[in-house]
């Protein structure tokens, strides 16, 4: 009797009901919660650089406003509409006033800022040229060059693979026929007469005749100035199209931690797509 019980309890125990209610509860839950917390993450990460980019592009409006007709809304309805889309986009209002301070050439505690330009090439071989402004060079230097190479870049020459020209853009007509501004433009001294995205014509010419070409075909033509800038136009044949998955992370990675510092103001890429 004592053997045939030892026996018994030597048998392993076996309960198919509760065995497969233990795994089907354990693997779903894992499995849900992973996926929703993977979801969210991406979800948060790509708001994040696109709030990033809207940040850069509002200030950009907002300084060159400033720059072109003065810090004084009531005398410069370009500045009033760039602020009405920054509280639009809840930009935070240390970045707006850094940006009217910056269209005066200032920093927000009143010091003349310097223009720096930082070459590198970033991941996926893209070349690229950050344009900064800072009342504090050296830092704004070390700081930007750490972060490129804490991300995959390195910091060496690219501006061989860029052209610098200047762009006036100006106020959009319901039908901007560019034939029709193109005795005007050669007139004023532009290099080429195009139009951007928002269908309003767009003046290209050499960087140092940039604000009196603009003016002078601003009078020649009846239409006002919008923006002015110089720039970095990318060698076409230099190009080049980021195809793997990883790289185009790093660098969308690189690119929003950029853009997140004050000082830098413009980062020119030679890619194809638009990061």
């Amino acid at each position: 009797m004592a053997l045939r019980l030892s026996r018994l309890l030597r048998q392993p125990r076996v309960d198919s009901a509760c065995h497969d209610c233990r795994y089907f509860s354990t693997s779903s839950a894992i499995l849900s919660g992973h996926n929703k917390w993977s979801t969210i993450k991406h979800d948060k990460a790509r708001n994040d650089k696109a709030k990033s980019r809207e940040r850069q592009i509002v200030g950009k409006e907002i300084a060159s406003a400033t720059q072109m007709w003065g810090p004084d809304t009531k005398y410069n309805p370009r500045l009033a509409l760039a602020l009405s889309n920054a509280k639009r986009a809840s930009i935070p209002k240390i970045i707006i006033e850094a940006a009217i301070a910056r269209g005066q050439g200032l920093s927000v505690s009143g010091q003349a800022l310097e223009s720096v330009t930082i070459e590198a090439m970033l991941p996926g071989s893209v070349a690229a040229v950050v344009e900064c402004q800072t009342d504090q060079k050296a830092r704004v230097l070390q700081d930007v060059r750490y972060m490129i190479k804490d991300n995959g870049g390195i910091v060496t020459p690219t501006t061989f693979l860029f052209e610098r020209k200047g762009r006036v853009v100006m106020e959009k007509k319901e039908v901007a026929n560019v034939d029709d501004y193109l005795d005007q433009a050669i007139e004023a001294g532009a290099a080429d007469i195009t139009t951007d995205d928002k269908d309003r014509l767009v003046i290209l010419t050499d960087p140092s005749e940039t604000k009196t070409v603009g003016e002078t075909f601003s009078k020649l033509s009846g239409l006002s100035i919008e923006e002015l800038e110089i720039f970095w136009d990318p060698n076409r044949d230099s190009m080049v199209e980021v195809k793997d998955e990883e790289q185009v992370k790093d660098l969308e990675d690189l690119l929003s931690a950029l853009r997140e510092d004050p000082s830098v103001q413009d980062i020119y890429l030679n890619s194809i797509e638009k990061f």
